[in-house]
């Protein structure tokens, strides 16, 4: 007898006051802090390569704002597929990790809270501030990028500036790959 009054009190208070789960669409964003949801919706039968920290990925997508699934951008409408270079901060953090270990020909779905978007700032007028984000993905290329570095170049971001401090991640640790000649101001003494 006494659950017959009781189960209805713990109905009304479930209800009313523990929150409810987000769905996309409902008008609601994640909790900033929530973890990145990613979802494969299509991976190739064969995968010779993965996307690793570095690699120069080409990428379509289209992203949409959780709450209204309002699309924002989308390089599928400018038929322009988007290049960047993974795991080193040059897109949101929920990219830098959303993306990693992907085939060419892959597509997920990323639900990024906004901690790991744009935060409290949002960006532009299309996302607001606290903005829970949807990407739809699809992995079309992935280029190594150290191919793409000029060697020369002093604004090498592989180049830990000391080589011998294995500042570059592809050398094997030893830091030598980018070593030219007069870099260093070496005395032999009189031993030659």
């Amino acid at each position: 007898m006494k659950l017959n009054r009781i189960l209805p009190l713990l109905t009304f208070f479930a209800t009313s006051v523990l929150p409810a789960t987000a769905k996309q669409g409902d008008g609601t964003d994640l909790p900033p802090d929530s973890q990145l949801r990613i979802g494969v919706k299509f991976r190739p039968p064969e995968c010779p390569k993965k996307s690793t920290t570095g690699d120069n990925l080409v990428m379509h997508y289209t992203g949409s704002l959780y709450k209204d699934n309002k699309v924002f951008d989308s390089s599928l409408n400018r038929s322009d597929p988007f290049s960047f270079q993974v795991g080193t901060g040059s897109v949101i953090k929920g990219w830098d990790q959303g993306l990693l270990n992907m085939c060419i020909g892959e597509k997920r779905k990323l639900t990024i809270p906004s901690d790991l978007g744009y935060g409290d700032a949002g960006a532009g007028q299309d996302i607001p501030a606290g903005a829970t984000l949807v990407f739809e993905v699809e992995l079309l290329d992935i280029t190594d990028a150290r191919a793409d570095m000029d060697p020369y170049d002093d604004d090498d971001p592989y180049d830990g500036g000391d080589p011998y401090d294995g500042g570059d991640p592809y050398d094997g640790g030893y830091g030598l790959g980018d070593i030219g000649a007069g870099d260093y101001n070496i005395d032999y003494g009189d031993e030659f």
